[in-house]
Formats: structure tokens, C-alpha cells, sequence
């Protein structure tokens, strides 16, 4: 099985751009300031100019650029976020009236940021590219399955346009059964990243055991359709210059944007608890761990991340020292767990020492919760998808357990629909949604929950 799987693009690439982006919007209003051309100007004016330009951007989707993205598409992208922001100024100056904006300071405001921000754009647009042809950085492997003619424009698209960062490894002419499972070994032996497969060669039972493998082994795959019979069922279209390529599914937060807000909003609560909250309460807990039973206040066990990277979970320990502690799940009346330990499951204070994990990055506040190595080892063999809750961040909470499917796995349908929540929340993840799931957290943990053992 194959455990790692690299990112589709530098994930720092958006949050870089948003931060010049700003960087420019303020540098240009502060020497517009120097030479008295607005009155009045406060920190908080640059502020919402920051936060106005931010707001645009995600409804314009202005930092959402992918690798087969040509330049006039970022053009219109630029022309569209620059006009909305021209519309969005003359707002501002109805807000804070006092500053006393002329139409004409605005468009001479404007003017230096348009041309700087585009220049930088550019620029970074062809030095990832000249990144790609030159260097070998920031790709892609790929196989194609297929001999159809869209096959064919693919394979002459990735290897003629090598600043796109693919690097195209191989293509398969047949779609037999033999073919699908040479694919598949050819897929781990050279690591390949996404498989492009044509729906116009391959049979209904050889594309779902392909389906199959890549979803239980964090691989991307992607449909060649044939344009004159695109069916309507619920995929993800693009397209690589006029080539039409189908997605599976859509995983926000693989998107850098997603990643950076949601990794900003990760720190800041984070932070939070453990400056107001574990700060006092950790020798709290720790005074009553220790009284009770021998042994560390914290328990430190191996598991899988994204990416299926291992990591060190904590947790304030509630158990007996114990062999098993790493193997066994607690089950209802179990012996190990402490009088202390009960009330701390009870509550899911074990819990709170790892936004300690979520602050150094292993994890995030809401997502799947990350099953023990043991549990991982069996399940992954047994349950269909099982290995695409690894696509992302686990987390301290997740969808699954607020909606009754935490600790204990009693029978297969535990882990199975476990599984089938995981798999909505990445593939529909929102702000509003981890929003929610925190909220029913929290009410669940002053109700308590009868699986909380």
C-alpha cells in the first residue's frame, strides 16, 4: 500500500501572493499618505483596505490557479478582481466619510496598485513555469490509460508543455485486466501521482477496481470522457488548453487558499486554549492524574496523519500504565481506565492537549480523528475508501463523532459509516461547517455522550 502522497502544488505559493498583495495595497496607501492626498488616515482604514481586498479576492477566486491555467485566464481573473475593488474603494469612502476620497484620489490610488499587483502576478506566473522546465520542481507524475484520441492530445499536452509540471511517465495502450493490475504495480514502483485514465477504452469492471485502488491508496485519478457521450453524473470538469478531464471529486482543502484559512483559524484557537485554558488547567489535571495512579501526566501514542505520516498524539492520561494502552481500545467498564480518567473521557478533557498537536501542525481543530497504527493496519484492508480520511488533516473533532460514531467500534457498521462521514466532510468541508461541528462538540461534552468511556 502505497502511504504518501505528494501535495498538487506548493501550498505556500497562494498565502505568499496574498501577503504582496496587501503588502503593495498598504505601501502604496501609506506614500499616498506621505504626500497629504488623504487626511485623517487611521490604522484601521489599512486594515479594512486589507480585508476588503481579501473578501474580493475569495469571491472573485482570485488566488485559485491551478497548473494547467493558461495566462489569459489569469488576465481576466486580475481584470476582474481590480475592477471589483475599484467599485469596492468608492464604498469605502461612503464608510468613513471624514477621509474626504475624491474620485480622483481613488483612481490615482488605484492605478500604481493595478500595475503593481499585475507585474507581480506575471511574474510569478512565468517563474513557477521557468521552475518547472528548467529545474524539474513542483510537478506531477502521470500515466495515461487509453488509446483514444484524447488520450493522445493528453500525452502530446503533458509532454510538450513541461512548464505546466507534469511529467508524463508512461502511456497504456490496453485497458485489460492484466493491463489495469501492471498499471497498478507501475504506479508504485514509480510513484506516480495521478493516473489519467480514458472512459472511451475501459470497461465498467476494470475502471472501479482501478477507482478502488486509488482511493484506498491516496492516488488521484482522472477520466478522459469521450465529448460525445459526457454522461451527467456529478464530476469535477476542467480543462488542459481545449482537452475536457474529469475529477472524481473536488477536496477543498487541498486547495492552498482553504489550507491557509483554515490553518490560520487552526493557530488562533489553538493559541487560545492553550494560553487561557491549559495554561491553568493542565496542574489541575495533572495534581489528580498523579494522586490517583503512578505514571506521566501525558500519553503519547504513534498515529497517522496526512499523508498517512506518523505522529505523536497527546493526551492527558487516563488509564493505568499499561502493555495494551497502544493496542486496545477502551471498551465500556474497562479496568485501566482511572476514576480520574472517567470523568476526564466523560468531559473530552483527555482531548485538550492536542491542540498542542494541531499548533505544531500534526493536526487541525475539526477533522477526522486519527485511528491507532493497529486499527489503521486492519481497517484499511477491510473498508472501501478507508485510506481517503488520510487526504487530510485529523483532527481534534470531526463530523463523525458529533454525530454518534466516537470511540468504541462495536460492530463493522461503526466503522463503516464512521467512514461515509469522514468522506462528506472532505469532500464538502466549509468554515460554516467546521463552525458547526465545534458547536455540537461542545454542547456533546456538557451533555456527555454514552460512548464517552
Amino acid at each position: 500500500m502505497t502511504k504518501a502522497k505528494t501535495r498538487r502544488y506548493s501550498g505556500l505559493i497562494s498565502p505568499l501572493s496574498y501577503f504582496i498583495d496587501i503588502l503593495i495595497i498598504n505601501f502604496i496607501a501609506s506614500y499616498f499618505i506621505t504626500i497629504y492626498l488623504f487626511k485623517d488616515f487611521e490604522i484601521k482604514h489599512f486594515f479594512v483596505l486589507s480585508i476588503l481586498w481579501i473578501l474580493i479576492s475569495v469571491f472573485n477566486r482570485f488566488y485559485y490557479i491551478y497548473r494547467y491555467i493558461n495566462i489569459l485566464k489569469i488576465i481576466s481573473l486580475l481584470f476582474n478582481q481590480v475592477l471589483l475593488f475599484t467599485l469596492s474603494l468608492f464604498c469605502f469612502s461612503g464608510i468613513f466619510p471624514k477621509l474626504e476620497l475624491e474620485p480622483n484620489s481613488v483612481i490615482t490610488l488605484l492605478i500604481p496598485i493595478s500595475i503593481l499587483i499585475f507585474l507581480v502576478k506575471i511574474l510569478t506566473y512565468y517563474s513557477i513555469k521557468t521552475f518547472r522546465s528548467y529545474f524539474g520542481g513542483n510537478y506531477r507524475k502521470t500515466i495515461i490509460i487509453g488509446s483514444s484520441k484524447e488520450s493522445q492530445k493528453l500525452e502530446l499536452f503533458f509532454n510538450t508543455n513541461k512548464d505546466a509540471g507534469y511529467l508524463h511517465k508512461k502511456t497504456f495502450l490496453t485497458t485489460s485486466k492484466e493491463s489495469v493490475l501492471e498499471c497498478i504495480s507501475f504506479v508504485e514502483e514509480q510513484e506516480i501521482d495521478e493516473i489519467y485514465c480514458s472512459t472511451e477504452d475501459i470497461k465498467d469492471e476494470e475502471l472501479k477496481m482501478l477507482i478502488k485502488y486509488c482511493d484506498n491508496n491516496l492516488k488521484t485519478i482522472k477520466l478522459i470522457p469521450n465529448p460525445t457521450k459526457l454522461n451527467s453524473k456529478k464530476l469535477i470538469y476542467e480543462t488542459y488548453d481545449s482537452l475536457p478531464i474529469l475529477s472524481l471529486r473536488k477536496v477543498p482543502l487541498q486547495d492552498s487558499v482553504n489550507m491557509f484559512f483554515k490553518r490560520l483559524i487552526d493557530i488562533v484557537i489553538s493559541l487560545s486554549v492553550i494560553v487561557f485554558i491549559l495554561s491553568w488547567l493542565t496542574p489541575i489535571i495533572a495534581l489528580f492524574i498523579k494522586k490517583e495512579s503512578t505514571g506521566p501526566v501525558f500519553f503519547k501514542q504513534i498515529r497517522n496523519g496526512i499523508n498517512y505520516k506518523e505522529f505523536r498524539c497527546f493526551k492527558f492520561r487516563s488509564m493505568i500504565v499499561n502493555e495494551d494502552a497502544h493496542k486496545e481500545q477502551a471498551t465500556k467498564g474497562d479496568y485501566r481506565v482511572t476514576n480520574v480518567g472517567k470523568f476526564l473521557r466523560k468531559t473530552s478533557l483527555d482531548e485538550m492537549p492536542q491542540f498542542i498537536n494541531v499548533l505544531l501542525g500534526d493536526m487541525s481543530v475539526v477533522g477526522p480523528r486519527p485511528h491507532m497504527i493497529k486499527e489503521n493496519d486492519r481497517y484499511y484492508k477491510t473498508v472501501d475508501k478507508y485510506m481517503l480520511r488520510h487526504v487530510i488533516k485529523p483532527g481534534i473533532t470531526g463530523l463523525a463523532q458529533v454525530s454518534g460514531y466516537r470511540g468504541e467500534v462495536q460492530k463493522e457498521s461503526d466503522i463503516v459509516n464512521r467512514i461515509k462521514f469522514d468522506i462528506y466532510y472532505l469532500e464538502n468541508w466549509s468554515i460554516l461547517l467546521d463552525i458547526k461541528i465545534i458547536f455540537r462538540t461542545i454542547v456533546n461534552s456538557i451533555k456527555g455522550e454514552d460512548k464517552a468511556y
